[in-house]
């Protein structure tokens, strides 16, 4: 795992990069975004992520956010939703990878009604920013990011021991078992946050100040996915 948490912390200075760019609106920034997007994608290969049944699909959820990036990159509304479109299979992909580590179905289902709440205010919010064209993108999009946050609670419920956590009861190396759960589960909420800044700041009050909290919450949550894959 050390040259997954060494690519990890490489990835940190891009993102600092990419704010300044966001900020003095640089021509650069889609570089110094691609750069850090990548970062994510190189701390799972790092991390194993192609070597288990969840890895992959998270590597291919990762792959996934890649693209999206790559697409919002650029202002224009068919980019917008062509990002919009990856990110949305990005959730489902990380569905999917939930479902490989035997999940507590009742878990997710009460989060998932927990989550309607959030989920009808943030609706709400953004409705009457919404041309007619949008809202069917956009509440499927919110309805599909609440599944995976519901998802990725019931994983957190019905996963056993990590593998990491087993090796370490034989070989007597301390290994917190508590770290692929929280990691997983911090990645979800952080990413569903993160959504909210890009709403924001595409229909509501665009400006930098959504950025500056938004950006390091998607790749907090990005970076935990890629490193979830070495802690399972």
């Amino acid at each position: 795992m050390t040259p997954a948490y060494v690519l990890a912390a490489l990835t940190v200075p891009f993102v600092g990069l990419l704010l300044l760019g966001e900020k003095r609106d640089a021509p650069w920034r889609g570089w110094a975004k691609g750069a850090a997007s990548t970062g994510f994608i190189a701390t799972a290969v790092a991390a194993g992520a192609a070597d288990t049944t969840y890895g992959a699909w998270v590597l291919a959820a990762l792959c996934l956010g890649w693209a999206g990036d790559i697409a919002l990159v650029s202002a224009q509304r068919r980019w917008f939703l062509l990002g919009l479109g990856s990110f949305l299979l990005s959730h489902l992909t990380y569905i999917g990878a939930f479902a490989t580590v035997r999940p507590e179905a009742l878990v997710a289902v009460l989060v998932a009604a927990g989550l309607l709440v959030p989920a009808a205010l943030v609706g709400r919010w953004l409705w009457p920013h919404l041309g007619a064209d949008m809202r069917g993108p956009v509440v499927a999009y919110i309805a599909v990011i609440t599944a995976m946050v519901a998802a990725a609670a019931g994983a957190v419920a019905g996963a056993g021991p990590s593998a990491p956590a087993v090796a370490a009861l034989t070989s007597g190396t301390p290994f917190p078992g508590w770290l692929w759960p929280t990691a997983v589960m911090t990645a979800a909420v952080a990413f569903y946050l993160s959504d909210v800044s890009v709403a924001r700041d595409r229909f509501v009050a665009p400006g930098f100040g959504n950025r500056i909290w938004g950006l390091p919450l998607y790749y907090a949550a990005q970076l935990l996915f890629a490193l979830s894959t070495g802690w399972l």
